[in-house]
């Protein structure tokens, strides 16, 4: 790989666009040992995200975590309030790690986030309570809670902001859902100013995820191809493969741009109110013909946060290119996803697949984390 030529580094460059970066990866390793204060001096990280996938490699696939579980074993407490105890434990260091990139930029920056467990996710009442609970067990001002863009996440968002809870909604692949979750956040603030409680300082984002929407369209596509009666449409066909994902996201930010720049937000913005930020989220390739920094690359904008797993924060750091880009095509964005409604291709149908399928596989994870956890406890304490 050639390394890019440009002198500004890399997180700088997003920086000076517009664009924070932050870590999609939390282990008690980087904390321990200094790595994750080394990635915001050196490498620009603004900000981490955690989920229960991350948490279940970190814990279940190191022997790191198995002295605390030990611990919390002998007190009595079993999986699922281990767990509880770790991951605070984990995400409360990493905002004290942060608390001067939240401080320096006047709290807009600095964020680590916690997710409301995925078994929640359709539940509202519960997940407000979960989310209350971890918001003040944590008590750090640059948390923020991840709660699931479900119709049962949406009346829990609203809430949750109109409590002054800083809110990274997670798990968003549909626009008119992101729309949904827009007017969530917004009539949480407004609730909130009726209340007469300041809006100053809280804050959200709207994680959209990226690379499963290609994930999902491509092999669609390719059965079309395959299908294909002549080779015109094949090459017409061909031309959309690993379009979908990031042409997706580029409407959502079409979607962020008028919500925030309409009336009703300025009406807020004058009573202290920040906007949403748009979260690329699943920035990794899954595809080994695609380039392996396309979804940061593709997704460069104002007031927006792309989240990185490590491998592909090297990747960018080695040869990614840091010009705005999320606006630059719109139309062509707009033409491609036609054609593939026109192929017979539903968005519409993929991202409701893909946010059941979402929810499911995170359940899952976090299912399999309490079971690692309690394989480790049990062995402790002899039963």
């Amino acid at each position: 790989m050639t390394r890019t030529s440009d002198p500004v580094h890399p997180a700088s460059a997003l920086a000076a666009l517009g664009q924070s970066l932050w870590l999609d990866y939390i282990h008690r390793d980087l904390l321990d040992g200094g790595e994750l204060k080394r990635l915001i001096e050196q490498d620009g990280i603004r900000g981490v995200t955690s989920n229960p996938t991350i948490f279940e490699q970190a814990i279940t696939k190191s022997a790191t975590y198995d002295a605390s579980i030990a611990a919390l074993a002998q007190q009595g407490k079993g999986a699922r309030a281990i767990f509880d105890a770790l991951s605070i434990e984990d995400v409360t260091r990493a905002c004290d790690v942060f608390r001067p990139i939240f401080d320096m930029t006047g709290g807009g920056d600095g964020f680590v986030s916690l997710e409301v467990a995925p078994d929640l996710a359709n539940d509202t009442a519960r997940t407000v309570a979960e989310a209350r609970r971890l918001w003040t067990t944590v008590g750090r001002p640059n948390l923020m809670v991840k709660v699931p863009g479900t119709a049962e996440g949406l009346p829990a968002i609203a809430q949750l902001t109109a409590e002054g809870v800083n809110v990274n909604v997670t798990l968003l692949f549909a626009v008119p859902m992101y729309e949904q979750v827009i007017d969530a956040y917004l009539s949480g603030l407004e609730r909130r100013s009726a209340a007469g409680q300041p809006l100053e300082g809280v804050r959200s984002v709207a994680s959209f995820f990226v690379s499963r929407v290609d994930s999902e369209v491509d092999p669609q596509l390719e059965s079309r191809i395959a299908a294909a009666a002549d080779r015109a449409e094949q090459e017409r066909l061909g031309a959309l493969l690993g379009t979908a994902a990031v042409d997706n996201a580029v409407l959502a930010y079409q979607t962020y741009e008028a919500a925030f720049g309409a009336a009703r937000f300025r009406a807020l913005l004058a009573k202290g109110a920040a906007v949403q930020r748009p979260l690329w989220a699943s920035t990794s390739t899954k595809n080994p013909k695609y380039p392996d920094t396309m979804y940061v690359d593709r997704l460069i904008g104002p007031d927006t946060v792309n989240t990185v797993p490590p491998a592909t924060l090297r990747a960018f750091q080695d040869h990614g290119r840091s010009v705005r880009t999320i606006d630059a095509d719109v139309p062509g964005a707009r033409r491609r996803l036609a054609a593939l409604a026109a192929a017979g291709i539903s968005l519409a149908d993929v991202t409701a697949r893909l946010e059941v399928d979402g929810v499911q596989k995170f359940t899952a994870s976090f299912a399999s984390l309490l079971r690692a956890i309690e394989a480790k406890r049990a062995r402790v304490v002899g039963r």
